[in-house]
């Protein structure tokens, strides 16, 4: 689930921009946002910068960085999720007053997935694995953006980024800092499990023991006793290829299935209600007779195509993430690489990446109306905001000559 607030950013560039053949690359840097030891920041940076025009996103990689660009290690600063979203923002002119929201009359644009209208509606968004999780398509595969076709006269196309990024420096259990366990922060609001609402837009459970909601804005973690470490400015530094949109594009859509996405029909109407997020319970068997847990939803896909590109995201303890057709057969498995020492990376016990399907040409076809298990797999043990999200990239047709290079 992604969680906005109304933060506003003044965005600038690193300045790094490069064109290579038809590729067009350049790296951009979010607003800085301030941490302390054991803080979380929470943010939603509105309009961030983003090629501009009618063009074909290619790639979009992240990290986190600090003021002066250098890579922030994760079990410094762990970043949660980043989610980069769409949106369309009605051009204010010199005739017409600037309201004090600059989101009056926006329209998100979500993606293409089967969640509830406001969960999990980005393009791009990963978490801890970022920095070593490909995320290119093959040519000639691209995300168009930008048509001036689907842009309503007055509005402009604009992105916002939301991300939550938890500084553990001196926290008594990083592990629990970074599961968001409601009862490692400090500061949670008096009446919080009254006052906060949860996915159902009912006041919160007292039975929610951690997860996003307990990683609001500024909220503290527990120090070590006498701890002490500097506040710090970090940064996303994002790097986005792509293409000009021309006849030679293939475009594909872009989806985001939820393993907690409890599916109902009422009458011919499929209902999804995704969760975004769940606790897996301590186990009762010994550490080495422990089944994983899994979590799994069969999921319809009202418009299926040929599957270009996969991947999961998932949290530290993820064992991988798998959907599988109606008929059982396997479409995408994708494991995670876990970190053995201390660089940005390479960080040891962390998830530091996620393997990538890249299907042959027109081998894997999902139908339309086609039911599709995505099935989430972790070690046993107590865990809290685990998640289990499938990303994957369909296309409407295959090129003509049936060749897909796997470079940009």
């Amino acid at each position: 689930m992604v969680l906005l607030s109304t933060t506003t950013s003044a965005i600038y560039s690193e300045g790094e921009f490069e064109i290579n053949n038809n590729l067009k690359t350049a790296t951009f840097i979010s607003q800085k946002f301030e941490v302390g030891p054991g803080t979380v920041a929470a943010k939603t940076f509105l309009d961030i910068e983003f090629p501009k025009g009618h063009i074909g996103v290619k790639s979009f990689d992240s990290e986190i960085v600090d003021e002066e660009g250098n890579s922030v290690p994760l079990h410094e600063a762990y970043l949660h999720h980043w989610f980069a979203i769409k949106y369309q923002s009605k051009v204010w002119n010199t005739t017409s007053p600037v309201p004090h929201d600059p989101m009056e009359d926006a329209i998100y644009i979500r993606n293409q997935g089967t969640c509830n209208s406001y969960i999990l509606p980005a393009y791009w968004g990963l978490g801890g694995e970022s920095r070593g999780t490909i995320s290119k398509l093959p040519n000639p595969y691209a995300l168009e953006l930008g048509d001036p076709k689907n842009i309503p006269i007055g509005f402009e196309e604009k992105w916002l980024l939301n991300l939550m990024v938890i500084d553990t420096r001196g926290a008594i259990d990083k592990k629990s800092c970074s599961e968001c366990r409601c009862n490692h922060f400090i500061n949670l609001p008096k009446n919080f499990y009254n006052d906060t609402l949860g996915v159902d837009g009912k006041p919160l459970s007292p039975n929610y023991k951690g997860g996003l909601f307990c990683c609001k804005d500024e909220l503290q973690c527990k120090l070590k006793k006498g701890f002490e470490a500097p506040r710090r400015k970090l940064a996303i530094r994002y790097k986005i290829t792509w293409v000009d949109w021309d006849q030679h594009q293939i475009p594909v859509r872009f989806y985001i299935l939820d393993a907690t996405d409890r599916v109902k029909k009422n009458g011919s109407l499929v209902i999804h209600d995704c969760q975004a997020e769940y606790t897996i319970p301590p186990s009762n068997h010994g550490i080495k007779h422990s089944p994983p847990h899994i979590q799994k939803a069969n999921i319809p896909l009202e418009k299926g195509g040929y599957l270009i590109y996969g991947t999961a995201h998932m949290h530290t303890g993820a064992i991988n993430g798998t959907i599988y057709g109606q008929d059982g057969r396997v479409l995408c498995t994708s494991n995670p690489t876990y970190g053995k020492g201390e660089e940005p990376g390479n960080e040891k016990g962390y998830v530091v990446r996620m393997s990538t399907c890249y299907p042959e040409p027109g081998s894997i076809k999902i139908k339309d109306d086609e039911i599709v298990t995505m099935e989430s797999r972790y070690k046993s043990g107590y865990r809290t905001g685990a998640m289990g999200h499938m990303y994957i990239y369909l296309a409407d047709r295959l090129p003509e000559n049936r060749y897909i290079s796997t470079q940009m």
